[in-house]
């Protein structure tokens, strides 16, 4: 079972991980101002992440999904990349760069799997 983990940034704000079961971090957060607002965050990918649609960005004319979504894109450097958006749209959660889009993809399933029920740690 994952879980997320609640650690403070150097700025004094808090951030997220999703960890795997074995430890590795699958999705990361953006700075929050408080505690609470870190934990809805969480709720938020809790909720969204299993019912997210897929966007393969990566594929000429893909199919523009509805939110709450997985976006799956290419960053600068080459490496597949994906954000969760919510249902407004707001980007909720972001992955690490991957060498191989069936990784990334693995990466995604991971979320989906592992947020529904994964607790949450502050350190």
């Amino acid at each position: 079972m994952g879980k997320f983990v609640i650690n403070e940034t150097k700025n004094g704000g808090l951030k997220f991980n999703l960890k795997a079961t074995n430890g590795q971090v699958i999705a990361s957060s953006q700075v929050y101002k408080s505690e609470a607002s870190c934990r809805k965050g969480i709720a938020s990918v809790m909720k969204n992440a299993p019912v997210a649609a897929l966007e393969d960005q990566t594929v000429e004319g893909f199919e523009v999904q509805k939110n709450p979504k997985f976006e799956v894109y290419t960053d600068k450097a080459g490496e597949f990349r994906f954000r969760l958006k919510a249902t407004n749209g707001q980007i909720i959660a972001t992955g690490e760069g991957y060498k191989k889009l069936a990784s990334c993809l693995k990466g995604v399933e991971s979320i989906r799997k592992n947020a529904v029920d994964a607790p949450i740690v502050v350190e």
